[in-house]
């Protein structure tokens, strides 16, 4: 049966489905614990895609479920293909698989090739083999600088604070531009390029609709590894766009697995997590023989003004329209501080980002949501200090990532609000007291809750025309404000202003993340029609559809 599941699934694939898609990313450890252990898993996953279909999301991305030490909670792997007891089992992602398909649900799965664990098999046997041997080859390995070897050989940085190298009792060196407990592979081997080849097989053979490729733009070193100077190496959010990044031979790699993701049926795709210096260079990641999509980083870190979001907006259509892609509009993930904290925080943040995601989901391309943020949820920022164990954390306390992965309440009821079973005291991550008001139970029974805004907004998404490749056209529009339409019938209008705006009304009102108030002869008296004075709220979004539609 399973397998018939997954033909039907494949069969009625859309073309090019990935181009419009609203994937929703599931950071697993904070999702739903199902076996109460307190750690989120995949059974805890599986047991709520009727939440996520009804959501309205076209797919999930699962962040990394493999057997690993959790020195980086997963990003560091020690079996690609086997799953850490902590999240469950191998038949337990075939089940999810297959249950995300009978949902309607594509499934994206993490793959990290720039490093592996220290734990790997294939570390191990480097460390065991010694200098020279052909087992260091699969990594990065070289001799220091000083009279002894004793200082690292070159300058460049790591992610996490610190030299990026790590000294083996024999005196070696090896590459790691994350923490110590992830050395970088070397893909000038081959055997690496075949490893990942089979490991992209295994799980594509399991069903599993694509993958998120970490540090996209870092396997392919600087030629020669160079010095590059301190202050070349530019931070970024936590995450880093330094010289020895975004190397040209990188583009290989992703040609070669798009090469073979094409060669399974149902348009699997691979999606870049990259960082790169311009638009233009990320753009680079999707041209039509490499990747299908690349995270839109730029979007994320637009300033909250008209003038920057529209910047931002035309420079990624622009470019992405030069390689025949389409963008994609992330305003969390897992690695950076809540999108509504970033905002301001409280009420003003609240406001802000609920007017983001009506931006966000009516422009043209794919859009990504990070788990909570439907809900409304802030950043942590006041997590005991035994709990913070993100090795982030080590360059710099205030760009830790614990904050924005603390698990979603689901319930009203306390300590974990529904996201352990009952009588667990706590979750890996403790959940603020005053989320009950915040949990999807409570969210669900209020129209006016942010839950309720995404999915109306999702469902309206999904049945309208404008949506799909309809390209943007801007509107004229008081400062401080963005309008543009897609196709005939849609316009949206967002007032980033810190005061009111009076404008005329384009058409009938679809969706409005606060509610606009009619300002003719008669206010109140009936619907606002277009032309109607209407006046918009400080930091909000309305989605209109014109009269003569």
């Amino acid at each position: 049966m399973t397998g018939l599941v997954h033909m039907d699934h494949a069969a009625v694939t859309a073309t090019r489905w990935w181009r419009d898609a609203v994937i929703y990313q599931v950071y697993v450890r904070s999702f739903a614990d199902g076996n109460g252990d307190g750690i989120g898993d995949l059974l805890g996953v599986r047991s709520r895609l009727r939440y996520l279909a009804d959501l309205g999301v076209d797919a999930i991305w699962l962040t990394p479920f493999f057997t690993s030490p959790m020195a980086d909670f997963g990003y560091d792997v020690a079996d690609y293909r086997d799953v850490d007891p902590i999240f469950g089992s191998l038949s337990d992602a075939k089940a999810l698989i297959d249950d995300a398909h009978r949902h309607g649900l594509r499934v994206i799965v993490d793959v990290v090739p720039n490093h592996t664990s220290d734990r790997h098999a294939w570390f191990h046997a480097a460390v065991a083999a010694g200098p020279g041997s052909a087992a260091r080859e699969r990594y990065i390995f070289r001799q220091g600088k000083g009279a002894d070897g004793e200082l690292p050989p070159n300058d460049w940085e790591s992610v996490f604070g610190g030299p990026a190298w790590t000294r083996l009792p024999d005196g070696e060196w090896y590459l790691r531009l994350f923490a110590p407990e992830q050395p970088d592979l070397n893909w000038e081997n081959p055997e690496v390029h075949a490893e990942f080849e089979s490991v992209l097989r295994f799980w594509l053979d399991l069903g599993v609709d694509g993958f998120r490729i970490d540090v996209a733009h870092g396997m392919v070193k600087a030629e020669g590894l160079p010095d590059i100077g301190r202050t070349d190496q530019v931070r970024m959010l936590g995450t880093e766009v330094m010289p020895f990044f975004d190397q040209d031979g990188v583009h290989e790699i992703h040609r070669a697995w798009r090469t073979l993701l094409d060669s399974y049926p149902g348009e699997r795709i691979g999606v870049a997590e990259a960082w790169a210096p311009t638009a233009q260079r990320l753009a680079n990641y999707i041209r039509p023989d490499e990747l299908h999509q690349a995270f839109n980083f730029q979007f994320l870190t637009a300033p909250w003004s008209a003038d920057g979001f529209r910047a931002v907006i035309q420079e990624s259509l622009e470019t992405v329209g030069l390689v025949g892609g389409s963008s994609t509009w992330v305003l969390s993930n897992h690695d950076v501080k809540r999108h509504l904290t970033r905002y301001g925080g409280g009420e003003l943040g609240l406001r802000r980002s609920r007017a983001a995601v009506l931006l966000t989901l009516s422009l043209p391309g794919s859009s990504y949501i990070y788990q909570g943020e439907e809900l409304g949820l802030p950043e942590v920022l006041d997590l005991p200090e035994e709990f913070l164990r993100d090795p982030q954390r080590l360059r710099n306390p205030d760009h830790g990532r614990d904050g924005c992965r603390v698990p979603i309440p689901w319930a009203d009821v306390q300590p974990h609000f529904g996201f352990s079973l009952p009588g667990i005291e706590e979750s890996w991550l403790p959940m603020p007291e005053s989320w009950g008001p915040l949990s999807v139970q409570s969210q669900l029974h209020d129209q006016a809750s942010t839950l309720h805004l995404y999915r109306e907004a999702l469902r309206i998404r999904r049945h309208r025309q404008a949506f799909g490749d309809t390209p943007l056209a801007w509107l004229d529009s008081p400062e401080g404000t963005l309008a543009f339409s897609r196709g005939d019938d849609f316009v949206c209008t967002v007032n980033l202003a810190g005061e009111p705006v009076e404008l005329p009304a384009p058409g009938r009102i679809l969706l409005a993340s606060a509610e606009p108030v009619a300002r003719g002869d008669a206010p109140g008296a009936g619907p606002i029609a277009g032309g109607d004075l209407v006046r918009l709220a400080p930091d909000s979004a309305v989605w209109w559809e014109r009269d003569d539609a």
